[in-house]
């Protein structure tokens, strides 16, 4: 521990959306058999939900397309941001233009130009906690049921 004292509910959330906004990358975590799969995926924070693609016919795809369950993992073991959510698929021809060349220039790929099937899913988040170290564990809470705190 770093002997720096925890931070309040309204800085802890300022962080927690300034991450969302400007990170690019996540671990995406899904159910299935066997076991947990767990992969690395670019996202687009659209505000109130995450936008990832991922290849349709892979085991993180076929995971979201029977469950839809998830969690995402973003930033550093000691600036941790914990999301648990339901992702919808959408399919490329159905994704505006706007959004689809969006997540193409931040994530720096373009799911619409390869060869292999991409879904979309959109990932709306039902928890998010966040935490820096074991003095933020209590009130790491930043969301319930899909309303954010404070």
């Amino acid at each position: 521990m770093t002997g720096t004292p925890p931070r309040g509910l309204e800085e802890r959330l300022r962080d927690t959306r300034a991450k969302l906004e400007s990170d690019v990358d996540l671990w995406v975590a899904t159910p299935g058999s066997p076991g947990v799969h767990l992969i690395p995926l670019s996202y687009l924070w659209e505000g109130t939900a995450f936008l990832i693609s991922t290849p349709r016919a892979s085991v993180t795809g076929r995971n979201l397309l029977v469950d839809g369950q998830v969690r995402l993992g973003l930033g550093p073991t000691r600036d941790v941001v914990v999301v648990d959510g339901t992702a919808e698929p959408v399919d490329i021809a159905d994704l505006a233009p706007e959004t689809a060349d969006t997540f193409a220039a931040k994530t720096g790929f373009d799911p619409r130009e390869l060869d292999e099937p991409y879904q979309y899913f959109l990932i709306r988040p039902r928890r998010i906690q966040a935490w820096r170290e074991a003095n933020e564990l209590q009130g790491r809470d930043l969301m319930r049921d899909g309303r954010w705190l404070g």
